[in-house]
């Protein structure tokens, strides 16, 4: 059955179209139809007076923006002449149908389309997740076993632990007493990929690296 609305452009129009988008998603059914394109050309943008208009219209607008990707230089259409054209003959109006079935907007999309899509996505999601992984400045204190530990090859032990996010920095030896010296490291570290507490107590505290450690600190830990 047919749906038919007056003047769209008209606060009578859209009052008539607010009560019959009363529970509903879309024109005809809960998913976007060729009635939702006619209407949302013939339909004046509604304003905060006509609550189910405004959803339906701003729904209806992000699903047909993206398949426009131009640039829009503006176009004014005239408003509707207060006489009425004559009614278009019988066989004019099956024509402006049939081309109207022509207009398909919501086709299948190709395979360049969807493969571009689909980085589209990609990047979006690459980007978002750029954004929230954030970097951290931790300063540890790596203690010896006694003053006869070899601190060169204490330190080439903790450089030689490599994982992703994770960037060792500067160094020095700094005494403790009885002439023992603890080394004192920075390393850049990217807070989704580098646990400091997992890389204590699993890598640095543990075989092979204890021949050498015997406790890790952590001294300042500063977010970049």
């Amino acid at each position: 059955m047919a749906i038919s609305f007056s003047d769209l452009r008209t606060e009578a129009g859209l009052k008539a179209l607010e009560g019959f988008l009363s529970g509903k998603t879309y024109i005809s059914g809960d998913q976007i139809s060729k009635d939702d394109v006619k209407v949302f050309a013939a339909v004046a943008k509604p304003g905060d007076g006509f609550p189910n208009v405004f959803r339906w219209y701003e729904s209806v607008y992000g699903i047909l923006a993206p398949r426009f990707p131009g640039k829009a230089l503006g176009v004014k259409v005239g408003s509707q002449a207060a006489v009425s054209a004559p009614a278009p003959p019988a066989e004019a109006s099956k024509e402006a149908s049939d081309d109207d079935d022509d207009l398909d907007l919501f086709g299948d999309e190709t395979e360049e389309e969807k493969k571009a899509a689909e980085e589209r996505e990609a990047a979006v999601k690459a980007s978002s997740k750029k954004k929230e992984s954030g970097k951290s400045s931790v300063l540890l204190d790596i203690k010896p076993w006694d003053d006869e530990t070899d601190m060169k090859k204490l330190e080439e032990a903790v450089r030689s632990l490599e994982m992703p996010g994770l960037l060792w920095g500067a160094s020095k030896l700094v005494p403790v007493g009885y002439g023992i010296k603890k080394l004192q490291i920075m390393m850049t570290i990217v807070d989704d990929l580098v646990s400091v507490d997992s890389l204590i107590e699993e890598e640095l505290t543990v075989e092979p690296r204890n021949e050498y450690i015997q406790s890790c600190d952590i001294v300042a830990f500063n977010k970049i």
